[in-house]
């Protein structure tokens, strides 16, 4: 194959969807046991320390939560320093918890990322607003993001009362994207925050504007994280940046790229597995290749037609941006074997829930 020909060769795939599926169930039947192994939160913190630190060093974990499409994910990769989370305008973007880690001379902060809290229409949405509660209650700092270009509603009402059902977590509120309102509306923002405080009786132990997007006052952010983190040594090896599996983060970048420019309910329907992934044998160590096998999964023939697009045009444009992103976060070259699959009305069958690592 042409060295040219490795990083573009994102070609759209017309299999017959049902014996696809009828071939793979009992491949991914064996690893129902494994995906939902890595779906339990119990236990979030790793065993065991990796080395002595100074006299004086915090480590622990601090959760971002919020109604969906609050800043969260934006935020957290603004901490880390690296983008470890995907991104996207589309609510409901994040389904899995990601641990991003925060290496200081002083600290080491590990960032739980959680998916929005909303009022679920789906079995995946009730599951998915069980991981946030479940993370509740096993970190050490809640941070509640409001984002300042939105008042605060119902949503924000009702994820304050239920964490005000959590004892012993420490609770901080977040005002985000403050780059897109005014030194006056921010004000008011802060104080409708304050308000909401009050009438949950929730005691804030930090209210803090910040704008990943800018950078403001992020750093305070971390300074404020971290002083409520308790005292004791690291809890990951230096220079970790995610606890996350590789494979999970490949498959969040393919959907990330689906996202863009699909509207209406297609972006709830779209789910990613990377089916296989390794180094290609017989390359040469300067020249390595990563080769990804992933599945798209969307709920009907018509969002399938949408995926894949006019001669395949949209799929190669998703395969193209993926591929990308995979290439910066992992520092290696990828050929992407992209398939679009059908997965029948997944976000409400257990079963197929469970076959898509839910």
């Amino acid at each position: 194959m042409a060295e040219d020909e490795q990083h573009e060769h994102d070609e759209p795939h017309g299999r017959d969807d049902e014996r696809d599926d009828e071939r793979d169930d009992e491949r991914d039947d064996e690893r129902d046991d494994e995906r939902d192994d890595d779906f339990d939160l119990s236990g979030v913190a790793p065993a065991g320390a990796f080395h002595e630190a100074p006299e004086g060093f915090r480590s622990g974990f601090a959760s971002f939560v919020g109604r969906p499409n609050a800043g969260k994910s934006t935020l957290t990769n603004a901490l880390v320093g690296q983008k470890i989370v995907i991104t996207s305008s589309k609510p409901q973007t994040t389904r899995n918890v990601v641990r991003g880690i925060v290496h200081r001379d002083d600290a080491q902060l590990i960032l739980v990322d959680t998916p929005g809290l909303h009022r679920p229409r789906t079995l995946l949405g009730e599951r998915l607003n069980d991981l946030v509660r479940t993370t509740w209650a096993e970190v050490d700092v809640v941070a509640v993001c409001f984002p300042a270009n939105e008042k605060i509603g119902p949503g924000d009402r009702f994820l304050v009362t239920e964490l005000a059902k959590v004892r012993r977590t420490v609770r901080i509120a977040v005002a985000t994207k403050t780059d897109l309102v005014t030194p006056e509306q921010l004000g008011r923002h802060l104080l409708d925050i304050q308000a909401l405080g009050e009438e949950t009786k929730t005691e804030w132990a930090e209210i803090v504007p910040v704008s990943a997007v800018s950078g403001d006052q992020v750093q305070l952010l971390a300074d404020l994280l971290v002083g409520q983190m308790p005292e004791g040594p690291p809890l990951y090896p230096d220079g970790d940046l995610t606890d996350a599996p590789e494979e999970a983060l490949a498959a969040d970048l393919i959907r990330e790229a689906a996202l863009e420019g699909v509207r209406d309910e297609l972006p709830h329907s779209i789910a990613v597995v990377v089916e296989e992934m390794g180094l290609r044998e017989g390359r040469p160590d300067d020249k390595p290749l990563l080769d990804i096998v992933a599945n798209l999964y969307v709920e009907r023939d018509s969002q399938k037609g949408i995926m894949i697009g006019h001669k395949g045009s949209r799929l190669r444009s998703v395969g193209t941006a993926a591929r990308k992103q995979i290439e910066a976060l992992l520092g290696t070259p990828v050929y992407l074997d992209l398939q679009v699959k059908i997965a029948k009305d997944w976000q409400r069958d257990p079963r197929q829930l469970r076959k898509l690592g839910f």
